[in-house]
Parts: C-alpha cells; structure tokens; sequence
C-alpha cells in the first residue's frame, strides 16, 4: 500500500493535532503482497486527508491499535473530510481483521462518534458512519453489546430514513429499520406514478431496491405467522415491479420472489399460488429477453438471473453454489441462505471469506460451527500466505478459549455447590 500523500499545512488545533500528524503511516515495504486481498479493500490512501493515518494488515497489535484509537479521536475533528476518511479507515479496518475486543472496550465512544457523524453530516458522511454501525454488529456477535448499539441509533437512524427531504444517498444507507419502514419506501414502486418531491424517479428507485432487500432480509428471520401475513400483502404486488425499467429493480424482484415461494412453501405445504400461468410466462419473457433497446451487459445479468427465478418458481429449485474459504467449504442451497450471503458479501466486501473463517457470528449464522485449528504444514500446503496463516490460528485459538474458559466457570460452579 503506497504512503498518503502529505499536503502543506499542519493542524492547528493543538494537543490533538499534533498527536495524529506524529502518527507516520507504514512504509511501502510493510504493504507485503501476502496481504494484499485484505488491504485491496481500503479506500484509496490519496482521497485520505492529512491527519488520517493509514492501517497496514502486518501491523502489530499494538501499533494497530494505536492507529485505530487514533482514528476514533478523528471521528470528532470539524473537518467533514477528515471525519469520512476517519469513518472509511474504520471500516476497513473492521473488514480486514477480528477486533472483538478492541471494540468491546471502546463501544459506546464508537456508537456516540458514530451518532454524532450520522446527524451532523451529509449523505456521504451519514453512509460511512451507518456502514461502521453495520461492522461494529458483525463483529460483536449476536450478543447484548449489539442491541445496545442497535437501540441507541435505531431512532437515529429510522428518522433519516422516513425523511423524505434527506438525500437519497444517505437514506438509502440507513436501511436497518423495522420493517414496516422499509415497506413504506419500496411498495410505493408498486403505484405507476413517482412522487414530485425534487428526487428523480432513477435516484428514488435505487432507494426503493434497497429498501426491497434489505425487507427481504429481515423476512427471512421472522417467524412463520409474521411471514404468512407479510406473503398474503406482498406475493401477489411484487410481480408488478417486474415491469420496470430498470434492470436491477427487475432483478431484486425476481429473486425476492424466488425467495418468497421457497417461505411460502415451507410454511405450507399445499402452497397455491392462483395466477401461476401469467407469472411463469413473464418470467420466461425476461430469462429469453433479446429486447434490443437494453444494454448488452443488462440482458446477460438478467437473463442468467430469471433462468434461476424461473427454476424457483415452476420447478421448486435451487442451483447449488459452492464458496470456498481457506481449506473449507460452504454451500449455498436455498433463496434464503443466499439472500444472507449476498447481504454479508456486500458489507465486508474483499474481508468475506476471512470472516467465514474467523468471525464467530458469520460462522453460526451460516452453521459452520467454531474457527478451524489446523496445523502450521497443512496450511502450507493450502499455499495460504504466512500472514493468514497467523490470522486463522489467532482467531481458531481465540474462539478455543473462550469456550474452554465456559466449561472451567461451570465446573467451578459445580466444585462450590459441593
């Protein structure tokens, strides 16, 4: 990873200030090629402003540590730029390395940093710092530290997204709402007309694809009376967004309603649906499309989509995809399990597959069960770099023993009881 690129000028806020501008980014030589699948992550180091020290994946813990604390002090600066850069630093960071207990200690400055950037900012702003929040989730598990961040910026976060007169773009970003709010935006692409609120109807239907997935993320953990009540509203509105003309809001529908058969029918097993005929001929239009008004690369995308959808709907199946990480495999088989892996994939970007590996609520939401130990000369014969070699034991061992830690307090319990 190349040096930021250092502009004339210091900070001239004292103390702090002058903390950061000691704080020298690493050398090109620490950027080692071993890590280069992480790091290709990072935001590009010219777009960092002055005082945004740059995270190298060999760093030691320590000198990362320092950096990252660092960062956090930056969440706080006046300057917008220094904030977002600070913000998207953060975030690779997160993406590229297991930090639970970095994170654990310093939470609530990172949910109060993270609130004070989302309601003070713009929309570029408000993304990063709503992206962060998603990381921070990740990678703190399932546990009472993420409801704790969750309850302190849901309502930050729901009235940016029920404000109509924020920007697109940052609304768009802060879909981790209830799902009645997520509805109030994408059913409106049901109804032909557009709202004339300013926003062009382009802009406000990549909002309302969002707002679609990330609904239909939030269905796939609901229990089955909710999802009995949410397929009677929605099974037979969603084919209609299959007309629009945008290629990726027909897209996003088609596999929502791949995904809502599969629910529909494992919650019934006599499932119905009355107007198969119609759906399964424009389904069949769209995986044939050869319109010659649509681009080339929209007609592929779609095409190998709804061949798919299509499957799901009249066939009842799913084409298998196999993902590989580090000397494990995980096999996606259903609508849903792929609707959580795309979802995840989007967040972590580049860091999935060392999530897979790592990351101990990944590993249970996909069933995968604790990090994997393997010995130093397997791994070498895996040709995984030195580097990830370290990273996959330091996390397998971690995971050891935390619940080897489990068994001693319950058997310490057991010894006072007697």
């Amino acid at each position: 990873m190349p040096k930021s690129r250092r502009r004339g000028g210091g900070n001239p806020r004292g103390a702090s200030g002058a903390q950061h501008r000691n704080m020298q980014p690493f050398s090109d030589e620490d950027a080692s090629i071993e890590t280069m699948s992480h790091c290709s992550g990072f935001s590009d180091p010219a777009s960092f402003t002055e005082d945004v020290p740059e995270i190298n994946e060999e760093a030691t813990q320590e000198e990362l540590e320092y950096k990252l604390k660092g960062l956090i002090d930056l969440t706080l600066e006046k300057s917008a730029k220094t904030r977002q850069s600070a913000l998207e630093s953060l975030k690779n960071a997160l993406t590229s390395k297991i930090l639970y207990e970095f994170i654990l200690e310093r939470r609530m400055t990172l949910t109060d940093s993270i609130e004070r950037c989302i309601k003070k900012g713009k929309s570029d702003e408000q993304r990063a710092a709503a992206g962060l929040a998603c990381l921070l989730c990740v990678q703190l598990g399932s546990g009472i530290e993420s409801e704790e961040i969750f309850k302190t910026l849901a309502p930050v976060l729901k009235k940016i997204l029920s404000d109509g007169a924020a920007s697109v773009q940052a609304r768009q970003a802060e879909l981790y709402s209830t799902m009645e709010c997520l509805e109030n935006i994408f059913t409106k692409s049901y109804q032909k007309e557009r709202n004339s609120n300013g926003i062009s109807s382009t802009q406000n239907t990549v909002l309302h694809i969002s707002a679609l997935l990330a609904w239909t993320l939030l269905l796939t953990i609901c229990p089955m009376n909710e999802v009995k009540k949410k397929l009677e509203m929605h099974l037979h509105k969603c084919p209609l967004l299959l007309s629009c003309d945008d290629v990726n809001m027909r897209i996003a529908a088609g596999e929502t309603l791949a995904l809502l058969f599969e629910l529909a029918r494992e919650t019934d097993a006599d499932f119905f649906y009355e107007d198969m005929e119609p759906l399964t001929q424009k389904l069949r239009a769209l995986a044939t499309d050869g319109n010659k008004h649509r681009a080339k690369v929209d007609k592929r995308k779609q095409r190998s989509v709804f061949r798919d959808v299509l499957r799901a709907v009249e066939e009842h199946d799913f084409p298998t995809e196999t993902v590989k990480f580090g000397p494990e495999r995980m096999y996606i088989d259903c609508w849903v399990k792929k609707q959580t892996y795309d979802t995840f994939k989007e967040i972590l970007g580049t860091g999935m597959q060392y999530h897979l590996q790592s990351n101990e609520l990944l590993r249970n939401v996909f069933e995968l069960g604790p990090p994997l130990m393997l010995d130093e000369a397997t791994l070498k014969t895996m040709k995984i770099p030195r580097f990830e070699r370290h990273l996959y034991n330091s996390a397998a061992f971690k995971a050891r023993t935390k619940a080897r830690s489990k068994c001693r307090d319950k058997r310490t319990d057991v010894g006072e009881a007697f």
